[in-house]
């Protein structure tokens, strides 16, 4: 279902890949958006790797489908079925409005892409740059229940806001109380990072020189 990287050379493990998630600030988010239209927005977001989550993020039917399950991806229209946090490759959650273009597309399609862009230097002697870079593919659920709903806002407010505890943490229980608050997971499905061919070099030479 997913292809295979071209640039073998420049591609990034697994683990790493896992690395750049937990760190980074800021990834794009990626939907079938309006009229054929892809539709790319940028979003704070936090990494759960695998073997860390809580279970199923609904009890809808289909919530419980362990693994990729990349089969179910394979539909062309509508919103293929969840996973649950115990992905293999972990999950990516963040929170938005209820109302949306975000919300509209992720309803009627939940097939989406993540990218997260860790390091972009760029090099105008050589005309290039030195990237490292991750894209995921992955299915989007809405969070249910308050209690999913008050640890998916949580892990977003101790990663931004850390150090501010109660400061969040009333700000959840309050938007829980108000029923405003929404969080979308991502169950990962498939992901790949890559170097480019600079940083590549540098690792190499440094390698060589330890």
């Amino acid at each position: 279902m997913f292809r295979e990287m071209r640039r073998k050379a420049q591609q990034i493990s697994t683990e790493e890949c896992m690395e750049i998630l937990l760190n980074a600030k800021t990834g794009i988010l990626g939907l079938h958006g309006e009229d054929g239209y892809p539709y790319t927005v940028p979003v704070n977001f936090v990494y759960t790797p695998p073997g860390t989550g809580n279970g199923p993020v609904s009890d809808s039917d289909g919530s419980a489908d362990k693994g990729n399950g990349s089969e179910s991806g394979e539909k062309k229209n509508g919103p293929a079925p969840a996973g649950d946090r115990n992905s293999l490759l972990g999950t990516i959650g963040f929170h938005c409005a209820k109302t949306g273009h975000k919300i509209d597309a992720i309803r009627a399609d939940n097939r989406v892409s993540f990218t997260v862009i860790d390091r972009d230097e760029v090099m105008p002697k050589e005309r290039t740059t030195k990237y490292r870079s991750v894209i995921a593919f992955g299915r989007a659920e809405f969070v249910e229940g308050d209690e999913n709903l008050r640890r998916a806002a949580n892990a977003l407010g101790a990663k931004y806001s850390s150090g501010y505890e109660d400061l969040y943490m009333a700000e959840t229980e309050d938007t829980i109380r108000r029923k405003t608050l929404c969080c979308v997971e991502i169950t990962i499905d498939h992901m790949t990072g890559k170097i480019g061919k600079e940083l590549m070099l540098e690792r190499k030479n440094k390698h060589e020189n330890d």
